[in-house]
């Protein structure tokens, strides 16, 4: 199963375009995790203690954890998420704090070090920007840090379109090179 993450809420989301055209390209079993629609909230002192009995306990079948669960037996995932004053939109963070569980996405060795559980064997993280990308750490690179470091996913790449919002922008063009970028690595 591909695992679609979509933290786009805008109804003509560029990002949300670019993804559809991968996941076209993919064109396998696709499951659609809208977070504008989750109802996500961060967690707080009570939910994290919840979190974290359960989780000590190996109980993992409370509903608390279908997202990790979705997210640790995915073969591959697709991230959509616009670039929002210099990282990604809240709603994603909150979703990472959901998908992080220690015995279902992660795990530490004797030594403290962190290894993944996950199951997928790619993540590709797409993303537009109405001005150009200036810095990955806070967006893409948190990611990639997360799923190589963490959730052991090695293959992480990004796809991207930039600079939709300068005046004088041709956006269709833009996108429609993208686009083109997709095909090509999708042959």
């Amino acid at each position: 199963m591909i695992l679609f993450i979509n933290a786009c809420v805008r109804p003509q989301s560029r990002t949300k375009r670019l993804a559809e055209y991968v996941l076209r390209k993919i064109g396998k079993d696709v499951k659609e995790v809208n977070l504008d629609k989750e109802n996500l909230t961060p967690l707080n002192a009570k939910t994290l203690e919840r979190r974290t009995k359960l989780a000590a306990s190996g109980i993992f079948s409370d509903k608390m954890f279908a997202l990790a669960k979705d997210f640790a037996n995915a073969e591959k995932i697709i991230i959509a998420a616009p670039y929002w004053d210099l990282s990604f939109p809240a709603l994603l963070k909150c979703y990472i704090e959901q998908i992080n569980v220690i015995g279902l996405t992660f795990a530490y060795n004797d030594k403290g070090i962190p290894y993944g559980l996950c199951k997928a064997d790619e993540l590709i993280y797409v993303t537009t920007a109405g001005g150009t990308i200036q810095n990955d750490d806070f967006g893409f690179g948190y990611i990639k840090s997360l799923a190589q470091r963490f959730y052991g996913i090695k293959n992480v790449s990004r796809i991207k379109a930039e600079n939709l919002d300068i005046i004088g922008a041709d956006v269709e063009a833009i996108l429609q090179h993208a686009e083109k970028e997709i095909d090509k690595r999708f042959q």
